[in-house]
């Protein structure tokens, strides 16, 4: 089992020292640099638009899930005042 797990962490760093040792002078092609940087980039945008869309409204408070009579109340966000202890 170690010795999968110790291939599987070495594996990308002798795939880039084969490719460093295969071609010293050449970079990788623009192609892949401009689509990893794409792809990059739409990733962190995602990542901004939805932590403001998953975002609460100010003044709102978050209730966790609870047991109530015998049944689970799901979790909610609710104004700030209303929440039960």
């Amino acid at each position: 089992m170690r010795f999968a797990e110790i291939i599987m962490l070495a594996l990308p760093f002798v795939v880039f020292v084969a490719w460093r040792l295969m071609a010293p002078e050449a970079g990788p092609p623009k192609v892949l640099v401009i689509a990893v940087t794409a792809a990059v980039t739409v990733m962190a945008i995602m990542l901004v638009v939805l932590w403001y869309e998953d975002a609460s409204p100010p003044g709102t408070l978050y209730e966790p899930a609870r047991l109530e009579n015998g049944r689970i109340v799901p979790s909610q966000v609710v104004p700030n005042g209303t929440a039960k202890p």
